[in-house]
């Protein structure tokens, strides 16, 4: 009778685990296609800044000056691509009638904190990301991908996370892989002068982004993610749009309102913008809401595996379909992408518990 009645009420408990497993098991899944879409939003975004009006801008004889280039492009780019989309975010909000949660939340306090993180990882963070990529290659997408590690940290002394020994090892395997893809874009350095610049810029995109997804992960488990990352993408492409590229444009000697409007009408490179900011739409939606559901240090250790989409995707979509050169993939970068799926699962899985549950069946 003692045994019928201990079953009883382990059972309860049994179903709440179950329940809470599925729900983390659903997060790293959703955290792990944030890679795959933000992989995307680089490709596109890349591809964009690579065609039409852009070319121009990047030559020898565009009028523009050094700060111009490395700079206010920078923030064009990721500008343009974030406007399109915070006008997908919007779109969608008010196809699922949710146009009126954004107003709403807008004013709430996870919006405030959601709104000011966006700033963050916005104006700060993807500008940097863009400034890095232009001024030495693809190795600063998985220099960029050290946000983990910061966002697990911040999340650990801030939410009171857990950071097991476990998950850490797990953390440092991913960002193994992510050194190990780097090191195979250092071949033809030479094609990149401005090496350390764009380092420096890659590390402060990696600060950036785990200051946001830390903060912001938290926000947006009180609010809906579609609502969250519309918030997230309007404050994005205002703040980036109308103040940040005029401002860099005016230090750079530039008309910046006149570059954008040129920007805004080259289909050439438009409509790759818009695709890239459909994809980015479905990165950082994905990211947040993933990071809500298991946690901002798992969240973005699933997601760092973006190190690996965003030279896969450039592989693809710009290597293959488009056949610009310089965009093959090292067969040393598939092995690190073995190694980042290792380190996911020692982050999300204790291999020695399920073994043990093995042998006791």
């Amino acid at each position: 009778m003692a045994q019928t009645t201990g079953a009883v009420h382990q059972s309860p408990a049994a179903a709440k685990q179950r329940l809470a497993d599925n729900f983390r098991r659903r997060g790293i899944i959703t955290a792990v296609m944030s890679g795959v879409t933000y992989g995307n939003y680089t490709a596109f975004m890349t591809l964009a800044m690579s065609v039409g009006i852009w070319v121009g801008w990047y030559g020898e004889d565009s009028g523009l000056t050094p700060f111009a280039v490395a700079f206010m492009l920078s923030a064009l780019g990721a500008a343009l691509t974030d406007t399109f989309s915070a006008l997908w975010a919007l779109l969608i909000a008010a196809w699922k009638g949710k146009l009126g949660d954004f107003g709403r939340s807008f004013k709430t306090k996870p919006g405030a904190i959601l709104a000011c993180a966006a700033l963050i990882g916005g104006p700060f963070a993807s500008t940097s990301y863009v400034v890095g990529l232009q001024q030495a290659g693809s190795i600063v997408v998985p220099i960029s991908a050290l946000c983990p590690a910061i966002g697990a940290i911040l999340a650990r002394i801030l939410f009171k996370q857990p950071l097991t020994p476990r998950m850490a090892l797990g953390i440092l395997i991913c960002l193994g892989a992510s050194a190990l893809i780097g090191m195979t874009s250092m071949n033809g350095t030479e094609a990149h002068p401005h090496m350390l610049t764009g380092l420096f810029f890659g590390f402060a995109a990696a600060l950036g982004w785990g200051i946001e997804g830390c903060v912001g992960g938290y926000a947006s488990s009180m609010i809906d993610p579609e609502v969250s990352i519309a918030i997230r993408e309007v404050t994005n492409g205002f703040s980036n749009l109308v103040i940040m590229v005029p401002i860099l444009a005016l230090i750079g000697g530039a008309d910046g309102f006149q570059i954008i409007s040129q920007a805004l009408c080259d289909f050439e490179s438009i409509k790759f913008f818009i695709i890239g900011g459909f994809a980015c739409y479905w990165g950082f939606m994905l990211w947040y809401k993933g990071n809500a559901m298991c946690g901002a240090a798992l969240g973005m250790a699933c997601n760092g595996m973006f190190s690996f989409w965003g030279p896969f995707f450039c592989w693809i979509w710009i290597g293959l379909v488009f056949g610009i050169d310089g965009w093959d993939m090292p067969f040393i970068a598939w092995i690190a992408a073995l190694l980042m799926i290792i380190g996911i699962f020692t982050i999300a899985t204790n291999p020695l518990a399920y073994f043990a549950r093995k042998k006791g069946n």
